[in-house]
């Protein structure tokens, strides 16, 4: 019997500094395997450092305003969430990524609601959720079922000489 045959109990619970290292731990394991089908292992290197070096993780959780949710699974860490406000009434989903073994779980879409929610209790005012998503990412179908489209696309230059070639997801609240 595996996750997905039982109906999982989950719970979700906002990160503190102290969970930088299970952030770090939870993304080693997701985000290569998100996109080892569309970036090159070099850029993915790059950007698992670039995002989540457990300093910048501090930094951004610090100074930024990034707040993370971690989502559990009968106990066991299945995925994080991280939103921040942009601008006026507009925030900024960063990161949503569930371990290969609860895909398919609705993890991303327990994921997704808690930050919605969050964003609507702390400012009810806020007009709109926004994510960069890579074009060639499958998670895109994921976003449009929860809401989202597509309100732009920009290809942006990380450093390294690497691109994030994505379109930016706009869910209005």
């Amino acid at each position: 019997m595996s996750i997905h045959d039982l109906k999982p109990r989950y719970t979700i619970r906002e990160a503190t500094i102290k969970d930088c290292d299970l952030i770090n731990s939870l993304a080693w394991e997701a985000f290569p395997a998100t996109y080892q089908a569309i970036l090159t292992p070099e850029q993915i290197e790059y950007m698992m450092h670039w995002m989540y070096d457990e300093a910048n993780l501090l930094r951004q959780m610090t100074e930024e305003g990034h707040v993370y949710f971690i989502i559990y699974v009968e106990d066991e860490p299945a995925g994080y969430v991280s939103v921040r406000p942009e601008d006026a009434g507009v925030f900024h989903l960063e990161k949503i990524y569930v371990l290969p073994d609860f895909q398919g779980c609705h993890c991303g879409s327990a994921l997704f609601r808690h930050a919605v929610a969050y964003v609507r209790r702390i400012c009810p005012e806020a007009r709109a959720i926004e994510l960069n998503v890579n074009r060639q990412n499958p998670a895109l179908g994921f976003y449009r079922r929860m809401g989202m489209r597509i309100d732009r696309e920009g290809d942006f230059d990380i450093g390294n000489g690497f691109y994030m070639n994505d379109y930016i997801m706009r869910l209005e609240l």
